[in-house]
């Protein structure tokens, strides 16, 4: 087995399942070696509501993946959602040293980019270069090395609620885990499912969890747009309890097992079998009333996300449409009503990886949780790409910036 620092540890804290996938990182390649869920219940609508819930719910995953891979899990890579996400667009610029990009240069740019007012009650989690400029040329990847006496720089700046973010780091420390970073949800499901080909053509993420929808867009190969949703799986799950008069945990199985859209082609004679509440004898009805009760919850929630990309600015980049991902891409039919309420093609995202073990992730709902993993993957493999955006918060991290400030002066 191979040793410990060889392992990388990804984090899903979702609504509806906690889900912890272990990789083993190889050159080019990450192999899953280990593998855990477990059902959560201490969050709502992405956001920590029971504390020792999710503790549990961490551990009962935890204890699954090390029981596959042979190995004790410390450090994690995880992700946070919710409505109180907040994303916006910023401007930085600095005069460069000696006329020569350095990489000081860079975070001295992305810290003047940052420099906007932020509420006391907000963290930034992300700093997401899109595009430098040097002197007079833009579009400039990577300045580092580059000549020019005026550097610049377009950032999607991305915040949270303090007390949100807080707990997740609480609720991981209490299940004997330390955090290497908690980033934006959506940014890990488009490290999973988009290809470098849909994001330069111009694409939107919508990530259909179980309490919410997380919104990311991205034109030019960078990411313009974010935003989350309060409505998701769970909602869906809710009205076909309420509609087939059937105990919640049965409507899920319901929802996975047949669930659809009245735009699929179905067969209208095909029956299933619904339990009753309160001990009465099930029933059986025709599918198509299953199909009738979640079109319009599915429509209503394509069509908040098409006005989110409307209020991006960019709908008529979005060359490659729309990828839908999350557990609720699964339902049939999904991709057909999309491409109606977005009037653009849409597909089903699936996680994408070279490695071996990925087989057991081939399904939209682990989508966030491969991209956590892919993304430790990438951090483990070169630490410095942390300066693209995405600092690690901590003390360590200040009492550094701290002491490369006073080199500056002294």
């Amino acid at each position: 087995m191979a040793k410990n620092e060889q392992l990388v540890v990804g984090l899903d804290l979702g609504t509806t399942k906690t889900c912890v996938l272990v990789g083993l990182r190889g050159e080019d390649d990450l192999e899953i070696v280990g593998f855990g869920t477990a059902p959560a219940t201490g969050l709502r609508k992405g956001v920590v509501v029971n504390l020792d819930s999710t503790v549990d719910s961490i551990r009962q995953a935890v204890e699954e993946a090390e029981a596959m891979c042979g190995q004790k899990l410390k450090l994690v890579q995880t992700g946070i959602a919710g409505s109180h996400i907040q994303g916006m667009n910023s401007h930085g610029i600095i005069g460069v040293r000696d006329r020569e990009v350095s990489e000081r240069d860079v975070e001295q740019v992305l810290d003047a980019a940052r420099a906007v007012a932020i509420p006391m009650d907000r963290e930034v989690i992300a700093t997401i270069p899109r595009q430098f400029f040097l002197d007079d040329q833009e579009g400039v990847v990577d300045p580092v090395g580059m000549s020019g006496v005026r550097l610049e720089v377009d950032v999607h700046i991305i915040t949270v609620a303090a007390a949100s973010l807080q707990n997740v780091y609480r609720c991981c420390n209490r299940a004997g885990l330390d955090v290497r970073e908690v980033m934006l949800q959506q940014l890990a499901s488009s490290r999973a499912v988009l290809t470098s080909e849909e994001r330069e053509l111009g694409v939107v993420l919508v990530d259909i969890g179980g309490g919410t929808t997380d919104i990311a867009v991205y034109t030019e190969g960078n990411i313009v747009y974010t935003s989350c949703l309060p409505l998701g799986g769970d909602q869906v799950t809710n009205d076909i309890a309420i509609g087939l008069r059937t105990p919640r945990e049965a409507a899920e199985k319901i929802k996975r097992q047949y669930g659809c859209t009245t735009m699929q082609t179905l067969d209208l004679d095909e029956i299933i079998e619904v339990p009753s509440v309160g001990g009465r004898p099930p029933r059986r009805l025709s599918r198509q009333i299953l199909g009738e009760i979640i079109e319009p919850r599915l429509e209503e929630i394509f069509e908040l996300a098409n006005r989110e990309l409307h209020k991006s600015g960019v709908y008529d980049q979005v060359a490659s449409g729309v990828v839908i991902t999350g557990g609720t891409a699964r339902l049939q039919g999904a991709e057909e009503l999309a491409e109606k309420v977005f009037e653009l093609q849409a597909k089903i995202g699936l996680p994408q990886s070279r490695g071996s073990g990925f087989e057991v992730v081939a399904d939209p709902c682990y989508a966030a949780a491969v991209g956590l993993l892919q993304f430790a993957a990438d951090d483990s493999r070169n630490p410095a790409r942390r300066r693209s955006g995405r600092p690690r918060l901590g003390g360590s991290d200040l009492f550094s910036r701290f002491g490369d400030w006073l080199k500056d002066f002294f």
